[in-house]
């Protein structure tokens, strides 16, 4: 697959990048990809909630009211879960949600990311470009020549670029990674992934390894 370089102010440029098709032409596997942002999610999850179950809330140790005479329920304690104040039924507790999946699962997802985004025409790929200083502005007439306003726009670059992550993190739907970093749900979640000429070498290099045991 190729696709034509694009300069920050929007046109086209005369070069064309070679995306590799064992990355961004394979057919998107959904099962795994499911799974994976699956696990994403579930992971970032603090399972840190908890109430109290009637036998944990405090009080309630003597007989509310008498048995009979009164009219009302048998109430043993004033901390039944009907009452208010009284102890949640079935409430969360602490727990792990941990999902695990295989490393091949893992590359296969991110691999059907990348495809998927292919196949929607939601990849634009860049002139390499830095600023001498961080100015949100310079990002912002990026994405204005990019017809890419009002988008939840992923930059992935070559290496770790400090100024243009300062520039763009305070537009919203704005974030920029190394090429190597993004997540399954990273690559979904964006609407467009812009991706530097310089980031696409070291996107098929973080894969070559897998790419060729798939292939031998």
């Amino acid at each position: 697959m190729k696709l034509t370089i694009k300069k920050t102010d929007g046109k086209s440029s005369s070069k064309k990048a070679e995306l590799n098709d064992a990355i961004f032409g394979i057919e998107p596997n959904e099962t795994v990809l499911y799974e994976d942002v699956r696990r994403i999610l579930a992971n970032k999850r603090q399972g840190t909630a908890s109430t109290k179950e009637r036998g944990e809330v405090r009080g309630g140790g003597r007989k509310a009211y008498k048995q009979k005479g009164t009219g009302m329920a048998r109430r043993g304690s004033i901390r039944s879960p009907l009452l208010k104040g009284g102890g949640t039924v079935f409430g969360p507790k602490p727990r792990n949600y941990t999902v695990k999946l295989s490393k091949k699962a893992k590359s296969l997802a991110r691999k059907s990311a990348l495809s998927l985004k292919a196949n929607e025409e939601a990849i634009i790929i860049t002139q390499n470009f830095e600023f001498d200083e961080p100015k949100t502005k310079q990002v912002v007439e990026i994405l204005e020549a990019l017809e890419l306003s009002g988008k939840k726009v992923l930059f992935l670059t070559a290496e770790t670029d400090k100024t243009l992550y300062l520039s763009a993190r305070n537009i919203p739907g704005v974030s920029v990674l190394e090429a190597n970093k993004p997540t399954t749900y990273e690559i979904m979640n964006a609407d467009v992934l812009v991706i530097q000429e310089g980031a696409v070498d070291v996107l098929e290099e973080t894969f070559e390894p897998k790419v060729e045991e798939e292939a031998a």
